[in-house]
């Protein structure tokens, strides 16, 4: 459809390709037109980090803020206990509260680098769905709020249906997820006058169903906008790499690795992801993105800059342009790479080289390793790695060994 919005964020969100649905376009426009409004995103706390996957959104609510409105970050303290059903093929491991709370202070790390905190109108709040789920009473939940819930209805969301059609087990206790998820919504506007919820697409039913909620318990017009769920050009899910997932805190991924994630970027979706993932005006970000042939590194060194920058710090980012500077063009070993250190009781009387770059982490098992120096794309100190069953010892790690998995991805050895 065709739609030119009135209010600088809804403009923002289709220029730059971060829409992908909205409830009502005209409503949200016309309130995010009249004055502060507060929208939120939940965020389950099933790891000790975001990652990647969760950066788009991350930057919706900072394009929120930036436009003149009030984001919210909801932690999934409550609904984590469940576990979101939402097209997974079996049911997510329950986690403790120690290791829920855990894992939200770990994510709260990355929020404070996008989003300004604070009391005044257009600062972020971040608020933890515990608050409110934890002490529900059940009879009185199932009265008020499960009444207006059709399990035909539940049983239509393409969520629910793939899991049932795939004849997959989907516990009483998943399914009453998009409840509790629901149930946030209405809670956040009635505590905090909250119009809108976002997120990826995936979760197009479980914002639809708080709507529908919080119109029948408050009577209140609230809205839902979602985001397109990322593939790169190749067909790929966005963040994923041979190494696993790429985590948002520094201290479970390198800022190097990091910046290398994004100069490794295809050609392809340069330009798109400079729109998404960095604040350069669209204009720049299309002309960057439609250069050709080696002109196109230089535009994604930009997006590597620009978007370890956002995260790390402008300090970080121009350290991993010079580390990959120093690798790539000078054959050296960089201060900034990836390192692994070894004692003497890990080395003992030594260790395969196959072991070795599984443990540097750029292979995912020792069978993969192998293949990596038989297809010639493994290197030790620059030099072609042959022998599969070469053991480093001692004497070998006098000085820190450099290792190379294809022409990209390094990390150095040393004895500590």
């Amino acid at each position: 459809m065709t739609y030119h919005p009135k209010s600088e964020f809804m403009s923002v969100m289709m220029k730059r390709g971060f829409l992908a649905d909205c409830t009502d376009y005209q409503g949200l426009d016309d309130a995010l037109s009249n004055g502060v409004v507060p929208a939120y995103i939940g965020y389950d706390a099933t790891a000790k980090s975001l990652h990647i996957g969760h950066l788009l959104n991350i930057m919706v609510l900072r394009w929120f803020q930036k436009t003149g409105h009030k984001p919210i970050t909801l932690m999934g303290g409550g609904t984590t206990k469940v576990g979101d059903p939402s097209f997974r093929a079996d049911e997510r491991p329950l986690l403790d509260e120690a290791a829920i709370n855990a894992n939200i202070d770990g994510m709260q790390k990355v929020f404070a680098n996008y989003l300004s905190y604070g009391d005044g109108a257009s600062d972020a709040i971040m608020l933890n769905n515990a608050e409110w789920l934890d002490d529900l009473n059940y009879l009185s939940f199932l009265r008020d709020i499960g009444r207006h819930f059709s399990v035909n209805r539940m049983l239509s969301f393409e969520s629910v249906k793939s899991r049932l059609d795939r004849e997959q087990s989907l516990s009483f206790l998943e399914f009453n997820y998009m409840i509790l998820q629901a149930y946030d919504f209405l809670e956040i506007n009635r505590r905090y006058n909250c119009l809108l919820q976002m997120g990826g697409s995936d979760q197009w039913g479980n914002i639809v169903n708080g709507i529908d909620l919080t119109r029948r318990v408050l009577d209140h017009e609230i809205y839902g906008l979602t985001t397109p769920l990322l593939t790169t050009s190749d067909g790929k899910k966005m963040g994923k790499s041979q190494g696993g997932a790429i985590w948002l805190n520094g201290d479970m991924l390198s800022p190097y690795e990091f910046w290398q994630f994004w100069r490794n970027t295809t050609d392809a979706d340069t330009g798109r992801f400079l729109k998404l993932y960095t604040e350069l005006p669209v204009e720049e970000c299309n002309r960057l993105g439609a250069l050709e042939g080696s002109e196109i590194n230089a535009a994604k060194i930009i997006l590597a800059n620009e978007v370890t920058t956002l995260l790390h710090g402008a300090d970080a980012a121009k350290a991993a342009e010079a580390t990959a500077r120093e690798v790539f063009e000078k054959g050296g070993v960089g201060d900034d790479l990836p390192t692994l250190t070894l004692s003497t009781d890990d080395l003992g009387d030594g260790i395969s080289i196959g072991q070795l770059i599984v443990r540097a982490g750029l292979a995912g098992s020792g069978k993969e390793a192998k293949r990596l120096i038989a297809e010639n794309g493994a290197k030790l100190n620059d030099e072609p790695l042959t022998n599969p069953g070469l053991m480093i010892d001692a004497a070998a790690l006098a000085q820190p060994i450099k290792l190379s998995a294809g022409k990209k991805r390094h990390a150095l050895v040393q004895l500590g």
